[in-house]
């Protein structure tokens, strides 16, 4: 850091607050004082407490816009009916809830549990490629196993540890709302 301590001297703190409440820019006042920066007159500015500015000065004379062409486009963009568009930065705004049916409550039926006899379930070592990888027990204890089923063509798991695996998106919406209520 350079030696600062005559940057802020009275009168110059004098002149910010006049040209600060003139309207000027922090820039323009840096350049009108000289010697400081942009972002050393937003500190003082800051640490000083200075709020009510007055507007800036209008654009001096600024070119007057070309009326806007309108053309018709060569692909017009049909909207969807009943459906609005929201146009700019959407990732925060909320997802439209979607309306779903009521689904009675006994439509989900927990799935039979299957019981793989202990002669079926595989350590990690003996797992091979056909065979179900589906984790059975607590993998802390040394009677962690997986599955060991014969598994679905091209997956890892047997057909029963797939279903529950690989849910539609419909259905496990479908769950968390029943859940909820």
């Amino acid at each position: 850091m350079s030696d600062q301590s005559n940057t802020w001297s009275d009168e110059r703190v004098e002149l910010l607050r006049k040209l600060w409440t003139e309207g000027l820019s922090a820039s323009q006042i840096a350049a009108e004082l000289g010697g400081v920066t942009r972002n050393a007159v937003i500190g003082k500015v800051h640490r000083l407490g200075l709020s009510g500015r007055a507007k800036s000065a209008a654009p001096a004379a600024s070119r007057p816009r070309k009326a806007a062409h309108t053309r018709s486009p060569s692909h017009p963009m049909t909207q969807p009916s009943g459906q609005t568009v929201v146009r700019g930065n959407t990732a925060l705004a909320a997802a439209p809830e979607l309306e779903t049916e009521a689904v009675p409550q006994e439509q989900f039926q927990p799935q039979d549990e299957v019981v793989v006899p202990l002669s079926e379930r595989v350590t990690i070592m003996e797992l091979r490629e056909a065979m179900c990888r589906w984790p059975m027990g607590d993998p802390t204890t040394p009677d962690f196993r997986f599955c060991g089923a014969r598994s679905l063509l091209g997956m890892p798991y047997c057909a029963h540890h797939a279903r529950i695996a690989y849910q539609p998106a419909a259905d496990r919406r479908r769950e968390k709302k029943v859940m909820r209520s």
